[in-house]
């Protein structure tokens, strides 16, 4: 999967899915638009990905993530739950605040 870091007044992160990223997905009034120069960053496995995201998480960043393998790695990481998790055309999707 892929994981970018965008540096703002707080970081926001994007991880998605590296099978998925390029791709549009529309359900009803939603569209998941998984833009590459958005999403395409460093590719990283489930455990590096895990690391970061904690990591992250400690820093006040965002978190913006696509894809079946992001959205299991986010929820290992404990930033999100199942409760938060939205699906578009059967991709999950979860937006972190922190």
């Amino acid at each position: 999967m892929f994981i970018k870091i965008h540096k703002a007044y707080r970081q926001v992160v994007a991880v998605c899915d590296s099978d998925i990223i390029g791709k549009v997905f529309e359900e009803g009034k939603a569209v998941l638009n998984l833009r590459d120069n958005f999403y395409r960053g460093d590719e990283k496995n489930s455990q590096e990905t895990i690391e970061i995201i904690q990591d992250l998480a400690k820093e006040d960043a965002t978190f913006n993530i696509a894809g079946k393998e992001a959205v299991k790695c986010a929820l290992e990481a404990g930033i999100i739950s199942e409760e938060g998790i939205k699906t578009v055309q059967g991709i999950p999707v979860a937006l972190v605040l922190l």
